[in-house]
Parts: structure tokens; C-alpha cells; sequence
């Protein structure tokens, strides 16, 4: 699906930042997504990574403000793949029961 090609390079390419991208993934004890990214649409979801990503290429945050949003847009971009292999999966049950049916 094209929207999994432009999660994934969104997330390749973070924030277009040497610093950020050469930075450790941040260790997070708490994998769950937030409730306020949780009830998001695919595309809500698709708008807000889009910010998170401009905020953390316009700069101008502190360290510890730049590491709030990147992980912020990792849990984000998970919910992102998340809908889509959903919709995926739906995708493949109606052609599977199409072809059923044929």
C-alpha cells in the first residue's frame, strides 16, 4: 500500500536532522499509546506525525522537548502501521471471500 510506503519513509527519515537521527532510541517503559493517539483516524493520525515531524525540523526545542516529540511520532507512526495492516487485513478477507464465492 502506497500509506505504509510514506509511514515508513516519514519514519526512516524522522526529522531530517543529523543530531536527532544519530541519537539512541529512547528506552520508554511505557509501550501502550497514549488515550489522545489511540482514538485517532488513519489519517488524524497521518496529519499529526506530520507536525511532530515539522516541529522537530524547524528546531529551536530543547533536548529533552526534541525527545518528547520524537517519541511522541514513533507511537504515532506505530498507531499509523497499526490501522494499516488492519485495513490490509481486511482487504484480503473480502478478495479471499470473493474468490470464494466465484
Amino acid at each position: 500500500m502506497a500509506h505504509r510506503t510514506q509511514v515508513c519513509a516519514v519514519r526512516a527519515g524522522r526529522t531530517g536532522s543529523a543530531s536527532l537521527e544519530d541519537m539512541p532510541e529512547p528506552q520508554s517503559t511505557d509501550s501502550a499509546v497514549p488515550d489522545d493517539i489511540s482514538s485517532l483516524s488513519y489519517e488524524e493520525a497521518r496529519a499529526q506525525l506530520g507536525e511532530v515531524v515539522q516541529k522537530l525540523e524547524a528546531g529551536g526545542t530543547t533536548l529533552e522537548e526534541s525527545m518528547t516529540l520524537w517519541q511522541r511520532g514513533e507511537r504515532i507512526a506505530d498507531l499509523c502501521e497499526k490501522l494499516l495492516e488492519g485495513a490490509q487485513q481486511k482487504l484480503d478477507k473480502a478478495l479471499a471471500t470473493r474468490e470464494d464465492d466465484a
